[in-house]
């Protein structure tokens, strides 16, 4: 199967990370890497003077927590936390680390995503390994 696979996770309500990762446990190798990742949207400069000084770095911890939760009973787990915008950031990631396959949950797509896109359409299009898109 593969030995590293990255679950890409959102904590949008319409989610559920928790079945991809159900999913990559079991397509990945005995003893193969599972990367959870999450990527922080960047705030708008109009808005900076409006968020508290330190913030970030407390969100940061808060989701690496959350995402250390979600890891929990999945050996050889890591959980990412980078900065930029979800699509063309986790295709970054992933071109730099090189893994095998990327599972990610997708919400049941609407009349936006046909004009806009969604972050699962970006990685199934653009993606150099395999992608495995859950509901």
């Amino acid at each position: 199967m593969y030995e590293h696979i990255l679950v890409p996770v959102s904590f949008d309500g319409d989610r559920h990370p928790e079945t991809a990762l159900e999913v990559a446990s079991k397509l990945g190798t005995e003893g193969g890497k599972i990367t959870l990742l999450h990527v922080m949207e960047q705030v708008p400069s109009y808005a900076v003077n409006y968020i508290p000084e330190g913030f970030h770095e407390d969100a940061k911890k808060a989701i690496i927590k959350s995402l250390e939760g979600m890891a929990t009973g999945i050996s050889n787990a890591e959980c990412v936390v980078v900065d930029g915008h979800s699509g063309r950031t986790i295709l970054d990631w992933a071109d730099e680390h090189k893994p095998g396959l990327i599972v990610v949950a997708s919400h049941r797509p609407g009349m936006q995503d046909l004009l806009l896109g969604s972050t699962a359409t970006q990685l199934v299009r653009h993606a150099k390994c395999a992608v495995h898109v859950v509901r």
